[in-house]
Parts: structure tokens; sequence; C-alpha cells
């Protein structure tokens, strides 16, 4: 007996040896293991037939709060109508995931009010995905009779919220946003000339004094709003002089132990403009600008800013709402990504997403994989803040399909489509491998990039703010259907590389009227109509009619440079005209020209204050004309008024022509009493 029992006892100990050594292990994997709970109606007083709000909106709020409590981190919503009342909210707990079945609807009452949340994700909540279902609005049924905008009804909001994910999702109908992903904040103190005191504090930590500097002293940052999240922003400032603009603040511990020293100048968080982050232990701060002035009026506030951080919105739709899809209005690491938004109409901006918060609150914010369409006026705005990624969407909606305003900086635009969309760019954006079609692009500020990009039958403006504020290279621009889709440079100078114009404008496929100073390398521009040339320096450029189309044009004052460049024409050659000012100088040099019609000159100088035609081939098939030359110097039409060429230069250029009996270089036309014109070791088959 003792023999059989001994392999059950050994076995025993094993086992218990086993779980021994591998509670901790197995502890943790039933810790991890996912906790669901599914809603219940009765417990909670909900109704899922679309009545009773009031009794609905606070069980699930009671039903969210107990799930918490209670370790759940699925929350499940069936299928079913759950009418969410007008004057409340869900408010949405910590670590856990909201998820509506596919035939849940989450409607909101019907009202009358100008603002209203649905769901809501408040300062500190984090670890939350909304997965699922519909969030619908009481756009349609909505009383606007008060009179407003009525624009803040909003689905889902985030104020200060972290760690969101919104997956799978619709947001419909609502009289404002689909999506609001903003910041909270609150006032902590207000500050007037009287609580400023003359002078600074030095890398210790100490107060010293110093005429040229002002400081606020001893500022708590005790407010529990500052354990939320840490950081703080100085704004609604007036009368501060503009050096005041940037400060220094000096972090302590409660016991009075200096911590650290924070500079705005340093991570671009002036007044009024960007946050500044709190160190873990700071229990008070001085503040120090850079002024030693003060104003009888001076006034700022002090504000604890807490954005959303780190937001996902993926694979969801938002869709007929009044204002706009998205609203980004004070986040940081936000992805938005494979998406559908369309549809937004009804009060401004009309747009499907606005990045837009004010006072720099919106940071690393990346927009990918995303189908617009229909939108009213917008597709996206990127308004305010920084470092915005805008990559691989279809933009379609026949409105603006991408607006970049002036606050807004570092943007890169790639792999995007606009489909009819139009793009208003101003500063500091980088655009690289998208293509437009049937729309208009206005490139309109400064510090931007343009390159490999593809235009078809899309009007093109680049009008830097400043000189060589833009710098656009490798892009092709085809036109097929003769409408206004001019390449057109204006404003200021910039230097344009290696860029092909294809196919008929209706009027100049390349034009503009930068003034002088622009350089265009390796332009081509196949088969126009019409050409009026911008200022600037071309090198090794190309210029090719259309069939039965005429030459190019200089028809402005300014400076004009050709250098090994190539134009080739049916009918009318290279022309100098005084159309909209006397051209100041025009350069051709090391060239071709080639027309190929029988009656037509290949150079025809007809104004400019200084033109140098110099090693030039040109060919023609010009037959025998009194009225025309190889090269013509006038207009026959005008040979009795006062000359309009003053100084000039032909020389060492090769011409040729059909017939050899034509006129090679003609000056007879040039006007009364023309200067004498330096015309020397030009060769060709025709008397010269």
């Amino acid at each position: 007996m003792n023999k059989r029992k001994e392999p059950a006892i050994f076995v025993l100990a094993f086992l218990l040896m086993f779980i021994t050594f591998n509670f901790e292990s197995t502890k943790s994997i039933f810790a991890d293991t996912e906790k669901t709970y599914t809603l219940e109606f009765n417990r909670w007083g909900i109704y899922n037939n679309g009545t009773h709000p009031k009794e609905t909106t606070e069980g699930i709020n009671k039903a969210l709060k107990w799930a918490s409590e209670n370790g759940y981190n699925t929350f499940i919503v069936p299928n079913g109508t759950y009418l969410i009342s007008k004057d409340l909210q869900i408010n949405m707990v910590s670590n856990i995931t909201f998820e509506l079945k596919m035939g849940a609807v989450l409607q909101k009452e019907s009202n009358n009010l100008s603002n209203y949340t649905l769901l809501h994700l408040g300062p500190g909540i984090h670890n939350v995905t909304l997965k699922g279902g519909t969030y619908k609005g009481d756009k349609d049924t909505h009383d606007y009779s008060s009179g407003g905008t009525h624009e803040g009804g909003y689905g889902i909001v985030t104020a200060g919220a972290t760690d969101i994910t919104i997956d799978g999702i619709k947001s419909i109908n609502f009289t404002g946003d689909g999506l609001a992903v903003g910041a909270m904040g609150k006032l902590i103190d207000e500050f007037y000339t009287e609580d400023f005191k003359s002078g600074s504090v030095n890398d210790s930590g100490q107060l010293i004094n110093d005429n040229n500097k002002i400081r606020l002293e001893n500022l708590p940052l005790t407010d529990p709003f500052f354990d939320i999240q840490k950081t703080f922003q100085f704004i609604h400032q007036q009368n501060m002089p503009k050096k005041a603009q940037q400060y220094a603040a000096y972090f302590f511990k409660k016991d009075g132990t200096f911590i650290t020293k924070h500079d705005s100048s340093t991570t671009n968080t002036p007044v009024g403009w960007g946050v500044t982050s709190i160190p873990k232990d700071a229990s008070y701060m001085h503040v120090v600008f850079d002024t030693g002035n003060v104003d009888d009026n001076i006034y700022l506030e002090l504000w604890v800013q807490g954005v959303s951080k780190n937001i996902t919105v993926k694979n969801s739709e938002f869709a007929y709402n009044r204002r706009q899809g998205i609203t980004v209005g004070g986040a940081q690491d936000v992805l938005i990504k494979n998406n559908r938004i369309h549809d937004m109409k009804g009060t401004a901006p009309q747009s499907g997403i606005d990045v837009e918060a004010g006072y720099n609150l919106n940071n690393r914010i990346t927009i990918k994989d995303n189908h617009f369409y229909n939108n009213q006026a917008y597709d996206l705005i990127l308004y305010d803040g920084r470092n915005a990624i805008v990559d691989g969407n279809l933009f379609a909606s026949k409105s603006i399909g991408l607006a970049i305003s002036e606050p807004f900086k570092y943007a890169e635009i790639t792999n995007n489509h606009f489909d009819g969309s139009r793009i208003f760019a101003y500063n500091y954006a980088t655009f690289k491998d998208n293509k437009m079609n049937d729309a208009m692009a206005a490139f309109l500020g400064h510090d931007l990039v343009i390159e490999e990009m593809e235009f078809s039958d899309s009007l093109v403006n680049l009008a830097s703010s400043k000189p060589f504020g833009i710098k656009a290279s490798n892009i092709t621009v085809n036109n097929t259907k003769k409408q206004h889709t001019q390449f057109g440079i204006n404003n200021n100078p910039i230097h344009l590389k290696n860029v092909t114009i294809t196919g008929q404008a209706a009027l100049d496929s390349f034009a503009g009227n930068a003034p002088d100073g622009s350089i265009f390398d390796n332009l081509k521009v196949i088969g126009y109509a019409r050409s009026q040339l911008p200022r600037g320096t071309y090198n090794n450029t190309v210029f090719e009619a259309a069939e039965g189309q005429g030459g190019v044009a200089v028809n402005n004052s300014g400076v004009y440079e050709f250098n090994n460049s190539t134009f080739t024409s049916h009918r009318g050659g290279f022309e100098i005209n005084q159309v909209h000012g006397m051209p100041d100088s025009v350069t051709l040099k090391n060239s071709t020209i080639h027309v190929l019609g029988d009656n037509n000159s290949g150079i025809s100088i007809k104004a400019g204050k200084q033109v140098i035609i110099e090693n030039n081939t040109i060919k023609t098939g010009l037959i025998p004309n009194q009225h025309l030359a190889v090269i013509k110097v006038g207009d026959y039409w005008k040979k009795d008024e006062k000359y309009t060429v003053s100084n000039l230069i032909i020389k060492g250029n090769k011409l040729t022509s059909k017939d050899k009996e034509a006129v090679g270089i003609s000056t007879i036309h040039a006007g009364v009493n023309a200067p004498s014109y330096e015309i020397e070791d030009n060769a060709g088959n025709l008397k010269l």
C-alpha cells in the first residue's frame, strides 16, 4: 500500500511547488484578463427605445462609475437608441473601453440650447477607448428660434484628457462639431501695475536689484488643476511693452529650495503664446520680464492650461454636422487616421477638421489617410499651432481642401490628392509628392517649399510675401481643358527649378507680376498658346508653342535674362514690347529661336532701355518682306514716332531663313531719332 501511495504524494508535492513558484506570474495573468460589463437596463433605470432621457443619462453615468470602481475595463452598450438628456451629458471614466454595438445610438434630446455636449472626457480622464456605434445630435429637430449661431452643440468633447482612442464610431448631425479635442483651463491670478516690482532673479534663485527688469514674486503653483497637467500660460496681456513678452520663470520647492529656471525664448512660449511646463516638485515661482518700464495700465493673467494629449481618432465617420467634423482646439500628439469626414454645412467655418486653439496650444498633429468630401467651405484648416503632418489624404470637396493660416508653423504636406479642392497656404510649410486636379493652389506666404507636385487643369499662384520666400522644384503642370489655369509668379521673386508645363491654358500658361530677381532653372513650357513672361533669369529653359500658336513675349518693365534657352513657335518668335511698362533690360544669350511659320520674325524688339542679343542661333521660315526681318527693331506702324529702343547690342548671332533673300537684321523702323546700335559679328545665310 505504501508503495502505491508514494507516487501520488510526490505528484501533489510537485504541484504545490509549481503553484508556489508561479503564484506571482499567475496572478499577473488573471489581472490582465479583460473584465467586461454589459449595460443592464433594469438595474440602472435605462431605456433603449429613445425615451426617458434624464433617467437614461443618469443611469449610464451611474453604471460607468460603478464599472470603474469594480475593476471593469470594457463597458458594452447593447443595440438600441439611448436618448441623452438635453441638460446632461455622459461623463466618461478612466481606464475603460466604452463600446457601442453596431446598432447602438446615443441620441441627443431635441433642444433649443446654444451649447451642449453628448459625451465628455474631462480633465484628468485617461486611458479610454470609444469604440463603435453612433453618436447623434439633434440638428434636424433643433429649435434655433432664440437667435445666434447655435454652433456649440458637440458630440464628443475631450478637455485635458490623455491617452484617448476613438475607433470605428459615427458622430453625426450635431449643431456644432462631431468631436472637439481641446484643453482645460482655469484662471489662477490677475496682475495689475502695482503687482510688478523692479528687479530680477539671479541664477541661484535669489532676488536682486535690476532697473532693466520687472518681476512677479511668490506666485503659488498649488491649485489642484496643476496636479492634472503641470503647465501654465500668461495670456490676455494689456499694455505690456513688446520686450516684456519674453520672460524667465524661477521655480522653487515648498521649503524655498531653488529648482530650475525656464526661459520662454528657448521654447517659444512668450506671453500670449504656448504653455510652459512646471517641474514636478515646484510649489511657487518668481517671474522676471525683460523690461524696466511699468505702464500705469498693465494687466496680465496667469492660467493653468492642460491640453488633451495622445489622442487617436481612426476608422470613423464624421458627417452632417453644422460647424465641423473635428476641432483640434488645444491638443498635443494627435493622430487622425483613416476616417470619412463629409457634409459639414450650416454655420462657419463648415469644415472637416479645424486645428485652431488660440495661444498656440496645438502641437504635433498628424492627419493621415482620411477621405474628405462634400464639406461646404473647407476640408482641413491649420489655423494655429505647431508641427503638423498631413499625409495620404483625399481632399474631394469642391471647396478649399487645405488652408494653412499665418499663425501655424511647420506643416509637412505629403502624398495627398486634391481632387477639385483648393489650397491656400501661408507660412512655414513643405509640400511634397502631392497632386491636384481641377482646382486652384495659392501659396501666399513665406518659408514655403513645394516639391514633386503634379497639377492638372489647375491654376497655380506662387505669391511669396517676401523675396525668395518660396522654393519650388520638380513640378509638373498638365493643361487639357483650355481653362484659365495659369502658373503665376507674383508679389516677390522666387527660385523655380525643374518645372514642366504642358498643354494649352485659356490665357497665359506661364506669367506673373513679381518684381525683378526670380530665377527659373530648367523650366519647360510645352504646347502653350501664349505666354507673357514674368521678370527673372531663365537658365536652360524650353518654350515650345502648340500647333499653329505664337511665341513668347516680354511685355513688362524690369530685368530679363535668358541663358542657354530654346524657343520654338509656329508664328511669332521672341518679342520685346512696351505693354505694361518699358523693359529695363533684356538679355538673350547662347540660346536658340526657331520659328516654323513662313512669314514671321525670329526676334521682334519694339521697346527696351537696354537689349543684348548675343551668340544665339535664330531660324525662321521668313520670305522677303518689307515689314519683317529675322531680327527686327521697331514697329513699321510706329516708324514715324519717337524711338523706344535705347541701347541695343546684336552680336555674334547665327541667322538663317527659308529664303536667302529675306532680311537678316532691320533697324529702319526703329523710330525718329533712334540712336546708333552695336551690331557686329553676326553670320548666316542671309544678307546682313
